[in-house]
């Protein structure tokens, strides 16, 4: 059993972050040299993907929701002995 959902919008964005820090690490070490400007591609793009597949996850976690709540929903109430009667 797992102890929360998976978020790949959140694996990506993470991803991204980490890419983005490993640009900066590389060249302060002067490993490589990028330009100031090639972080704004490479976020950007990153967060458009993040943010495509938190929607795509979304949505399939949304329909499998649906398709097990409309198999639940066929049996009898959980209680109907009338303990939870209305005053």
């Amino acid at each position: 059993m797992l102890r929360h959902e998976f978020r790949p919008g959140r694996l990506v964005a993470g991803a991204t972050a980490l890419g983005v820090a490993t640009l900066y690490a590389g060249d302060a070490t002067g490993d490589w040299q990028a330009p100031w400007y090639v972080v704004f591609p490479v976020l950007f793009g990153g967060l458009w993907l993040a943010a495509t597949a938190a929607w795509i996850g979304y949505r399939v976690r949304r329909r499998r929701a649906a398709r097990t709540a409309s198999s639940e929903n066929m049996g009898a109430p959980a209680s109907t002995s009338g303990s939870h009667a209305i005053r």
